[in-house]
C-alpha cells in the first residue's frame, strides 16, 4: 500500500485537505460514481456524521471499509 497523499477536498464552501493512501482514494471516488454523488458532497455527508473523536481521514477509511463490506 502507497503512503497517504494529502489531497484537497471542499466541504461546504472551505477547502479542507485530507491524506489518504491511493487505494482508498481510488475506493472513496469509486463509492461516489456508483452512488452518483460528487466526492465533496459525499466527504460533507461522512463529515456530518463522524464525531468530534475521529478525523476525516479516518472517517472515510472506515467508510470505505464499511461500504465495500457490506456489498
Amino acid at each position: 500500500m502507497s503512503r497517504p497523499i494529502k489531497r484537497s477536498l471542499t466541504l461546504r464552501g472551505h477547502r479542507t485537505s485530507v491524506s489518504l493512501e491511493d487505494d482508498f482514494w481510488a475506493a472513496f471516488r469509486e463509492i461516489a460514481v456508483a452512488e452518483n454523488i460528487a466526492i465533496n458532497a459525499l466527504a460533507a455527508q461522512i463529515d456530518d456524521t463522524r464525531g468530534l473523536e475521529m478525523g476525516l481521514a479516518s472517517a472515510i477509511r472506515l467508510y470505505v471499509l464499511r461500504y465495500f463490506r457490506k456489498s
